[in-house]
Order: C-alpha cells, then structure tokens, then sequence
C-alpha cells in the first residue's frame, strides 16, 4: 500500500515520471499542465516548495514500496481555515480506492495538524471517480461552474 508523504526536493525525478508517464491520462478528466510544466519543471517544484515552506500550500505524494510516485493530494490557496483540495492517481494505481483513502487521510491532517475548517474542491461534470471520492469523504456540492471551458461541479466539506 502506497504511503503518503509531504512533498520534498528528493520528490523530483520520480514525481516528473508520474506527471509524463500519466499525462494524457489525465487530459481525459482534468486539464492538461501544458507543455511549459515539463519544460520548467525543476524550477516550478522548487517554487512549489517555498510556497509550502510558507505555509500557503500543503502538497503531497503517494510513494509505493519501490519509490515511485503512484499519486499526489495537494491543498493549495490556504487561507482563513480554508484550502482548495486537488488529486491525481496515476492510471495503473486508478481504481483501487487509492484516492479515496489518500484524500481521507489528507482531510485528517487538514484538520488536525493544518488547523482548516473547510475544504473546497473542483470537478469536471464528466469526472465520475472524482465525484465518488469527493462524496465518499463528505463532500457535497454547492455549485455548477466552467473549469477551463467544461462544465463543473465545485464542492465543500466542513472538516469540524
């Protein structure tokens, strides 16, 4: 069973991996990064490490027992109890209730060791497993958007 760590420097290699090996995976559900993220990636983990380093982002990765990156669970935008909650599982890890688990373990050290009361996240109207893992943690829905031109669906979860 992958373990979930905070993200660190030594990250770097085998996170770029999973972000390349998964990309189009991704694309199917989410927006894609864009060419510039791969291209710049070394410099944009180091941002994304002060940025935690801050205290403005929580970040982190699901490491299997080989050291390979199989997921990450981030919360980003961290402000007044508040925080935006972000996954990925890759796609060979996909559909082994992974995120659901990894983004219930988030939720606890969101509220425990974070001190957040609330969580938000984003899902586009067609990503069904998104929906499923956000609702089997609590989440409900509080609106309908456009995320990048695709119909929406944001939701809240109260973490008290």
């Amino acid at each position: 069973m992958p373990t979930l760590e905070p993200l660190r420097l030594d990250h770097a290699a085998s996170l770029l991996t999973f972000e390349r090996v998964n990309r189009a995976f991704f694309a199917k559900s989410i927006p894609d990064r864009g060419d510039d993220f791969f291209t710049r990636f070394d410099a944009l983990h180091a941002e994304r490490l002060a940025e935690q380093d801050t205290g403005a982002c929580r970040f982190h990765v699901l490491v299997d027992d080989l050291g390979a990156i199989v997921g990450r669970v981030n919360l980003v935008d961290i402000a007044g109890g508040e925080a935006e909650l972000g996954y990925r599982i890759g796609e060979e890890a996909s559909g082994h209730g992974l995120a659901t688990n990894a983004v219930a373990e988030v939720r606890q050290l969101a509220r425990r060791d974070y001190g957040l009361q609330r969580l938000r996240a984003k899902i586009t109207v067609d990503n069904v497993a998104s929906r499923k893992v956000l609702e089997r943690n609590g989440f409900t829905e509080t609106e309908r958007m456009e995320l990048n031109g695709r119909p929406a669906i944001g939701f809240l979860l109260h973490l008290s």
